[in-house]
């Protein structure tokens, strides 16, 4: 059904636009302006079609009393001023400057800012100059409209989901909204969101607020469906209060607010109107909402499209008895208008006690005692909430799904960490861990670097639901997780989609830090490489390894991190530097080498080399600095002396400087290469000198009319030809006519009559003649003169006298006098020679014209001293042509007197190689060796990433060499498909060939091929870690992360092998099938998992400890056995004789540690989709369940998770068709999903001295830094910002 534009929130109205006029509000100057959120960071919105910036700062162009006006409107503006103007009186230059003012100030929480369209933004930026854009030349600024952002919306009225800052959308505070406002007219669509505070002293603005719909409960029948008109939305911020979030409501609906109201949340649907029967809130899983003072709509785990009823009295009394549909609720779900006089005292402590008593009531069940790493405050003796599923069965039919197919709802956006959890989540080894309880005795809730033992928490609480071994749920929304995730990584807060390689990164640092078995980390040096062989090769990897030890050890280290080595080579001095960093994961960069190719316009600076069309093909992350460095060697030429520059409308568009990206440019663009007998100057690191000449763009324009006195701008240009580069020295640039003889020595190559370009002479004076050969000039058949009517007549074989003062040429036959011919000077007259000022690298600036601003030379000659050049930096020079000149020297309308369309094609030989190498890749494929071949392949240093070579004593381009020394069991790859460097932002959807069984490492990983030697030489490796180097290194794949979709969007999902099943599952959100693992192998593959074979249990001293814990648990269940027999759960006689631990092993013999997992019918999804989820217990229920009693605590949870109960009939569900869509979510029974609901989040009933899960220390999560120093990736600085 086609959805309404979302509405404004009503915390975040637009403000009204007063009369604009200078004025002090002197209340807003008292008021403190608060400075303690950093300011956001303007990030640079790459794109490969941004238009160039041709005025980096307009503020510079203003004359004197606007800058006046402007100092004052910033100091009045930082008093807290009222500043606006009247529109009328503002020009360009002081609107463009008020803009950018406006902001630049820092984002504070609290206030409102607005999206505005960046197409809408963009052309504004262009009519008022600051950008420009070949197709829209001629857009004025009464032409853009007012404010729109019509663009962000769909066809249905839905927020599109790319809202990436500068490059689909700009973010303006609310003053500058209104000036825009104020200046173009009312707004279409508006988008006014909040800024809301994020952890670490962070700000940032809520993109994508909950939009909520909202019903009005009626008493309609019992038969009676939804009908009314259509149901009215919401758009709150998450950090609205609940109080806010119910004035809301209640304001959409009814403009009363004197009738006592209650608000019900019913499961997420699409519903045809806006009255709501009351005959179906039990069926629809209502449940009330608490007002709670301190909740906000975030607490809350509040989702958008999220449906409410509200319920107002009808005649003193509620149209749905409450007892009838859920338990009955905290006295704050129910809105009584206040009285004048109340006792609020009475009502808090009615509610505390309350809350307390309902904990009270419940058993808690014994487990082991929690480590020493748990809170002083928690009872030795601590609670666990196991995870079994219940519900209640239509007609007494139940499905019980298989443990590790559950699927993980879409809550909006969040596809990319469903995706990644899959996969972490069929980490058998991690799983055992967490499922074994063994991670409660190793929380670190005091690690400065970690969550306070939060992420872990909710991961473990998140395996426990996904391993569940009678659950009915098949799918489950993971809103605790997400919530304890974006509290500490704010990255990830909100609806926006984002990076699964990042997620997976932060998440598994996160859990290193809170597993950290290193209490209080020390101090350790970082060995140095003092040279030798292979022996103290590996002392030098054992040091560096063991010192990483003395500060992280966790599980994460046991299982995933493994060991690198860098190696740098000075190329001076052949000074070597060892060093060896640890690994999470490997980023693999994708040897496509995806190429750029154009066709450049080599114009050599020698007039008789002919100007050339030459075909490159680069790299496309090469910088123009590359390829002149290419044309240089191709042409003989320094590339110092190369400008590259790009030509639009027969003028110069863009310099394209060394720091230029060649894949910013599109295919039709037209690319010059200038040779220059200088420097070309477009190096950042180029130093100017006092004897430097002038280098100035040259372009051909007809006669510009005469402009009133009174302008400051020229008149529009007829430009024509192609614009070409001067180089006019210090002496030339004394004199009009030595600038003039100098564009006459550039303009010869470009016209068929250069020779007529000259004055000629045939037997010159000795102290006259200036020679000047030009051997380009072939015999002429004819010479032609322009009459004074502009007549233009050929003759053939005669001496013309010119109407050119000093012209003289010769015919053909005149042998004699032909060879003694000599230039004496340049013809005048053949153009006028105008100044022109505002070019900054060689492109025009300012603001209504083309090609700068115009100046006399009469004035720049008065303004210079005598002798002194008449140049300045940032000029140019325009030829101007009257109609007869241009046609002799250039033709008519064809052009057929230059030489613009004459250009040879040079195609070298190195390009052709490069032609037939692609040819041959492209049909040879890539893999994932060649992947890491490209890895460990040496490449050398950029000049902006030089390394201090400790010999030398400086900073040098040194060869840089990745190598692996030492890999983890379980290898997390991460193929490098995303490229988000300065304007390039692109995927590589090239097809990478991995295999499913048999990745074989051994040959490159250098400590089995050092310990190898040494073994072979007698060297005892095992004092030095290495062993089993007989055992090869072979991987095989178990799980993979994949990326559908572009950049910035697109979705994501899951391939994964069940260890318990050994069947292989696709994960697509909530929708789950069983596949196959060659389904896996695919051209969107993006993060890979591979499992070590081994003889022996992977995980090390994790292995050892889930191996105790089990031990240890199957002893208490011996011993309780022994001691009262009857209070044993009943146990199936297939596992009469298992200990109580989660899986067991499928790389080992099975031992008395673990259990086989119970046989129950398999489901079939692929022949149908599977039903939707049931729910899962809240901690409460289960702790109150019949049959989970006291003495079962000494079981597991997936022991206790074997009961089974009664289920509803699930239904089917079709896969989700797009990541954006937020899917419902029914993890909760009609009869519980009230306390679930109020109890379900972490803090607050992990939290509690009930359960066996310490919750994390209280602090404040700002004073948290969650990342470590772990994780040294190579390349990790490069993967993408989707």
């Amino acid at each position: 059904m086609s959805l309404p534009s979302p509405a404004a929130s009503p915390s975040l109205k637009p403000t009204e636009l007063i009369p604009a006029s200078r004025k002090r509000q002197r209340s807003q100057s008292m008021q403190s302006d608060s400075s303690s959120s950093i300011k956001r960071s303007a990030s640079e919105g790459p794109s490969s079609a941004i238009p160039v910036p041709i005025m980096t700062d307009p503020i510079s162009s203003i004359d004197s009393s606007t800058e006046h006006d402007i100092e004052i409107d910033a100091y009045m503006a930082e008093q807290g001023e009222d500043i606006t103007t009247q529109p009328s009186s503002l020009t360009i230059e002081q609107k463009v400057a008020r803009i950018k003012c406006l902001r630049d100030k820092p984002m504070v929480a609290g206030d409102t800012w607005y999206i505005i369209s960046r197409q809408w933004f963009r052309h504004w930026e262009i009519a008022c100059g600051i950008l420009s854009d070949k197709s829209l030349e001629s857009l004025q600024e009464k032409d853009i409209g007012p404010p729109d952002n019509s663009s962000l919306f769909d066809s249905q009225g839905n927020l599109t989901s790319n809202l990436v800052e500068h490059i689909d959308v700009e973010f303006l505070p609310e003053e500058a909204w209104s000036e825009l406002v104020a200046w173009y007219g009312q707004p279409i669509n508006p988008l006014p969101r909040s800024v809301i505070a994020k952890a670490f002293l962070q700000t940032a603005l809520e993109l994508r607020p909950p939009r909520l719909k909202v019903l009005v409960l009626k008493d309609l029948g019992p038969d009676a469906d939804v009908t009314g008109s259509p149901h009215p939305y919401v758009t709150v911020s998450i950090k609205d209060p609940m109080k806010a979030l119910f004035k809301a409501l209640v304001s959409a609906v009814t403009a009363r607010s004197n009738v006592p109201y209650r608000i019900w949340k019913i499961e997420p649907g699409e519903f045809p109107g806006s009255q709501f029967p009351a005959s179906k809130l039990a069926s629809c899983g209502a449940e009330l909402v608490s007002e709670e003072t301190d909740k906000t709509v975030e607490d809350n785990m509040i989702e958008p499209e999220d449906p409410f009823v509200v319920e107002f009295q009808e005649n003193g009394t509620w149209i749905v008895d409450a007892s009838q549909v859920v338990r009955a609720p905290p006295l704050s779900t129910v809105h009584v208008p206040p009285p004048l006089f109340s006792n609020d005292n009475d009502f808090f402590n009615r509610l505390s006690n309350q809350r307390t008593s309902a904990f009270q009531n419940t058993q808690p069940f014994r487990t082991p005692s929690p480590s020493r790493r748990g809170s002083s405050s928690k009872a030795k003796e601590s609670s666990v909430a196991p995870f079994k599923s219940f519900g209640f069965s239509k007609g007494g039919s139940k499905v019980i799904q298989e443990p590790g197919t559950l699927g993980l709802g879409n809550m909006g956006n969040t596809c990319f960490m469903n995706s990644a959890l899959q996969c972490l989540a069929h980490t058998k080894e991690l799983t055992d861990y967490f499922l074994s309880g063994v991670y409660q005795e190793e929380l670190n809730p005091d690690n400065p670097l970690g969550m306070h033992g939060a992420i872990a928490e909710a991961f473990g609480l998140l395996l426990h639901r996904i391993w569940a071994r009678d659950s009915t749920s098949t799918s489950y929304s993971p809103r605790e997780f997400k919530s304890q995730l974006q509290r500490f990584a704010p990255q990830f807060s909100g609806y926006q989609q984002h990076d699964s390689q990042e997620l997976v990164a932060f998440l598994l640092d996160g859990l290193h830090e809170d597993l950290n078995r290193v209490l209080k980390k020390p101090y350790v040096e970082k060995p140095d490489w003092e040279g030798g062989g292979d022996l103290e090769l590996a002392k030098l990897a054992q040091t560096s390894w063991e010192g990483y030890m003395k500060r992280n050890d966790s599980v994460i280290v046991d299982l995933f991190q493994g060991q690198y080595q860098s190696t740098l080579v000075c190329p001076e001095c052949e000074k070597v530097s060892i060093t060896f960093d640890p690994f999470m994961y490997l980023t693999l960069p994708l040897p496509v080498n995806k190429k750029w190719s154009h066709v450049i316009h080599y114009v050599p600076w020698d007039a008789s080399v002919p100007h050339k069309k030459v075909p490159v093909e680069i790299n496309r992350n090469s910088s123009f600095k590359d390829l002149k460095s290419l044309l240089g060697r191709w042409m003989g030429v320094r590339p110092k002396r190369l400008l590259t520059i790009e030509v639009f409308n027969h003028r110069f568009y863009k310099n394209l400087d060394d720091s230029i990206l060649c894949s910013d440019m599109a295919d039709n663009d037209q690319i010059f290469c200038f040779e220059l007998p200088c420097n070309s100057r477009q190096s950042r690191s180029y130093k100017p000198k006092d004897n430097d000449p002038f280098i100035l763009p040259v372009i051909l324009t007809d006669v510009v009319p005469p402009h009133p006195a009174y302008s400051n701008y020229s008149r529009g240009t007829n430009n024509f030809g192609y614009p070409f580069i001067v180089v006019v020295d210090r002496d030339q640039a004394g004199s009009v006519d030595g600038m003039y003889d100098a564009v006459i020595e550039r303009l010869q190559r470009w016209t068929v009559h250069e020779r007529d370009l000259y004055t000629w002479q045939a037997d010159p004076s000795p102290g006259d003649a200036v020679t000047i050969p030009i051997p380009t000039v072939s015999p002429i058949d004819s010479v032609a003169e322009i009459k004074e009517n502009g007549d233009i007549s050929e003759v053939d074989g005669m001496v013309i006298e010119g109407d050119i003062a000093d012209q003289r040429t010769f015919s053909e036959d005149d042998s004699e006098m032909d060879a003694g011919a000599y230039i004496v000077g340049t013809k005048q007259g053949i153009f006028n020679l105008r100044l022109y000022t505002g070019y900054k690298d060689y492109t025009a600036g300012g603001y209504g014209s083309s090609n700068g601003r115009s100046e006399q030379w009469e004035t720049r000659i008065e303004e210079v001293e005598s002798g002194a050049p008449l140049l300045r930096e940032g000029d140019a020079l325009l030829c101007e042509f009257d109609e007869n000149m241009k046609a002799y020297y250039f033709g008519t309308s064809q052009f057929e007197n230059s030489r613009w369309d004459e250009w040879v094609l040079f195609v070298h030989l190195e390009y052709l190689k490069a032609q037939e190498a692609a040819t041959v890749q492209k049909s040879k494929g890539i893999t994932l060796d060649d992947c890491l071949a490209e890895f460990t392949k040496e490449e050398q240093l950029g000049e902006d990433d030089l390394w201090y070579c400790p010999r030398c004593k400086k900073h040098q381009q040194a060869t840089k060499k990745f190598d692996l020394w030492k890999v983890p069991d379980i290898l997390a790859v991460h193929l490098k498909r995303f490229s988000n460097s300065r304007a390039l932002r692109d995927k590589i959807d090239t097809f990478v060939d991995f295999p499913i069984e048999g990745l074989d490492l051994t040959s490159l990983v250098g400590e089995r091929q050092a310990g190898t030697r040494l073994a072979q030489s007698g060297a005892d490796i095992n004092e030095l870690g290495i062993r089993d180097v007989e055992e090869p290194l072979i991987y095989d794949l178990y799980a993979v992360d994949e990326h559908m979709g572009g950049l910035g969007g697109g979705h994501y999902r899951a391939y994964a092998f069940n260890h318990v099943t050994e069947q292989w599952y696709h994960f697509d959100d909530s929708y789950v099938t069983q596949s196959d693992a060659s389904h896996a192998v695919n051209s969107n593959a993006y993060l890979l998992f591979y499992k070590r074979r081994s003889n022996a249990p992977l995980g090390g001293k994790t292995n050892e400890k889930i191996e105790e814990a089990g031990r240890k648990a199957a002893a208490e269940v011996e011993e309780e056995h022994t001691a009262d027999p009857e209070a044993q759960l009943p146990t199936p006689p297939s596992e009469s004789d298992a200990a109580p631990f989660p899986f067991p092993s499928t790389q080992q013999p099975s031992n008395g540690g673990y259990l086989t997992p119970r046989s129950n019918t398999r489901s079939t999804p692929a022949s149908s989709p599977p039903p939707l989820d049931d729910g899962d217990p809240t901690t409460l229920e289960a702790q109150s369940d019949d049959l989970i009693a006291e003495d079962g605590l000494t079981l597991c949870p997936l022991e206790l998770a074997s009961h089974q109960f009664d289920f509803p009939d699930p239904s089917a569900r079709a896969s989700p068709t797009s990541s954006v869509e937020v899917e419902p979510d029914y993890d909760d029974d009609p009869p519980c999903s009230s306390l679930f609901r109020a109890h379900a989040n972490i803090d607050s009933w992990v939290g509690s001295s009930q359960n066996a899960l310490p919750s994390p220390a209280v602090s404040d999560p700002d004073d948290i830094n969650p990342f470590s120093d772990m994780n040294l990736q190579k390349g990790a600085d490069d993967s993408m910002d989707v």
